[in-house]
């Protein structure tokens, strides 16, 4: 059998996780799901495998969340189950920053489509930042992008504040263009 992989995340409005919780690891039980998922007000962050049967259904009933409607994951497929048990954690963030009240709903970067990027970061009017974690940078990044040497994304906006101020104290306004592996962090981090 076919294992399906799906890596996802969605940033949206989701009051009552807590409540949730018990409803949410019940239903991908019964489809046989393993993995982790992360619930918080903020959104949800996992990564679920199970057949791909159940994957289509995890995803429907993912999306049937409101808010969640348009959430997208990412696959991948294996010949055996890589994960041993299913675990739905509470947390305070699906990607922890640290900032409270930051909402990638109400205020979050431009989006660039992949034709875009290249241009983007050719422009010399362009600065580039890699918000990976160190371990991640050093496995391979863009040409010329800034490498904030952070071990956890928490650290990344007390590094984003001084760098910030040191291109204000050189009177620069460049455009700022970011990226991480997934998305989840680029999209907080804008």
């Amino acid at each position: 059998m076919t294992v399906r992989i799906a890596a996802l995340y969605k940033f949206f409005r989701f009051p009552d996780y807590e409540a949730r919780r018990a409803e949410i690891a019940q239903r991908l039980c019964g489809l046989g799901i393993k993995g982790s998922l992360l619930v918080a007000e903020e959104g949800i962050n996992g990564t679920l495998a199970g057949s791909p049967d159940a994957i289509d259904e995890m995803l429907a009933m993912l999306r049937a969340l409101p808010g969640a409607g348009t959430l997208e994951a990412k696959f991948s497929e294996s010949a055996e189950m890589p994960f041993k048990r299913l675990k739905v954690r509470l947390k305070r963030e699906i990607v922890t920053m640290g900032v409270p009240g930051t909402d990638p709903n109400a205020l979050v970067g431009s989006y660039v489509k992949p034709e875009d990027w290249n241009a983007l970061i050719s422009d010399p009017d362009t600065v580039l930042i890699d918000t990976r974690n160190d371990y991640e940078v050093a496995i391979g990044t863009f040409e010329g992008a800034i490498d904030p040497q952070t071990e956890s994304f928490r650290e990344f906006p007390a590094w984003f504040r001084a760098f910030r101020a040191r291109l204000e104290a050189e009177g620069r306004k460049p455009k700022i263009a970011m990226f991480c592996t997934g998305g989840i962090r680029c999209e907080k981090a804008t």
